[in-house]
């Protein structure tokens, strides 16, 4: 079992009673790959009794000394370290640390692999247990929003009213463009669709009640929702994420302030004034590209377009579209809120949350209309 001098080596001398097993030449991790053979050979021969001889042992390092803890264990190593009047203060030391280190060491169990089925059931458990969390910490926040607004509203100098204008000029007056842009254009493909499925039945003029009603009723507030739990939402999340990760909130607390009367509420409010408006920008954007589209394929010009809407289209379908955009204003600004504060402090955490709020906005906005139809249709309205 011997090996080149330099080279650590264990023999085992059998003819001696007891058996003496001499360890000597260099312990360090350039012989690593042969010590290792070495020791998986000897650890088999060895005995409670079996004497050791630490005399010779030459270089050491914690590769070497983590082998000879695999070969004698730890407890028994220390106790020679400790014994061995010709050990080096060095390698007495290093020896009793790595023995200690690794005598709470245990070896990983084997995970069991799970069939494909069980990791599918586990993992949609998973998700279904983390999107209950999710909601629950929502409607917390919901509930602690709606507080501190009841104790702030009656209480005027703690009013943030340059933050609020701050925020509506963000949200709101930053968004006109990309808003009447986008809903013009829908308007128009909404027209362009109607126009060529309603010829093939002759009633064209169709086109007109189509447009009104899809962008009064649903398209409006909807494509501008989403715009806005795209557009803002993130803002909010990066915004708060940012000033969480700096440790800026953790200052706010230190000063007496209250984040959510400091950093919620004029975000939230701000989305309540500027949805609203920004919907009924939509509607009028959506009804103008309707009629663009009308006026240049149907010759139905403005004003027949105008008369026919004033003529068909109740204001009750107005105000079932515009009366949706304060819920969605508020639930969008909440959960922006909301998945700032869940930032752990890294660069990575900010844009997961950030991903999060976008797509938790878009999910909620999306499956509240939809519930909201349900309930119309119900209702005759």
């Amino acid at each position: 079992m011997s090996t080149s001098m330099a080279t650590g080596s264990a023999q085992l001398d059998a003819t001696l009673t007891p058996p003496r097993l001499r360890v000597a030449g260099d312990w360090t991790l350039a012989h690593y790959a042969t010590l290792e053979k070495v020791v998986a050979t000897t650890k088999a021969l060895l005995s409670d009794s079996t004497a050791i001889d630490l005399s010779a042992l030459g270089a050491l390092d914690t590769a070497g000394a983590s082998l000879l803890v695999n070969l004698l264990g730890a407890a028994r190593l220390g106790d020679l370290a400790t014994a061995e009047p010709t050990l080096p203060t060095a390698q007495r030391a290093l020896l009793q640390t790595i023995g200690l280190a690794m005598a709470d060491y245990q070896r990983p169990k084997p995970v069991r692999r799970q069939n494909s089925a069980t990791e599918v059931l586990a993992r949609i458990g998973g998700t279904m247990e983390h999107v209950w969390h999710q909601q629950r910490r929502l409607l917390g926040f919901i509930g602690l929003t709606l507080e501190t607004l009841a104790r702030t509203i009656v209480q005027p100098r703690s009013w943030r009213v340059t933050s609020l204008v701050a925020h509506v000029e963000q949200t709101g007056l930053d968004a006109v463009p990309i808003v009447a842009l986008l809903t013009f254009m829908v308007g128009a493909v909404v027209a362009f669709l109607g126009s060529t499925v309603l010829a093939d039945f002759g009633a064209t003029i169709y086109t007109v009640d189509l447009v009104a009603f899809s962008f009064l009723r649903e398209f409006g507030v909807l494509l501008t929702a989403i715009l806005l739990a795209g557009r803002t939402a993130s803002a909010f999340t990066a915004q708060i994420g940012s000033m969480k990760a700096n440790e800026e909130i953790d200052a706010i607390r230190a000063l007496g302030l209250d984040p959510m009367e400091l950093l919620v509420l004029p975000r939230v409010l701000a989305m309540l004034a500027s949805l609203p408006m920004l919907t009924f920008l939509a509607m009028m954007s959506g009804l103008v590209g309707g009629a663009l589209v009308c006026a240049l394929v149907l010759d139905i010009p403005p004003v027949m377009f105008v008369g026919l809407v004033k003529s068909d289209i109740g204001v009750r379908h107005f105000l079932v579209g515009i009366v949706k955009a304060p819920i969605f204003a508020f639930l969008i600004a909440v959960i922006g809120c909301l998945e700032g504060f869940k930032v752990s402090g890294s660069a990575e955490s900010v844009g997961e949350h950030t991903t999060s709020a976008v797509v938790q906005s878009i999910f909620v906005v999306i499956l509240l209309d939809a519930v909201a139809a349900l309930f119309y249709m119900e209702m005759g309205w």
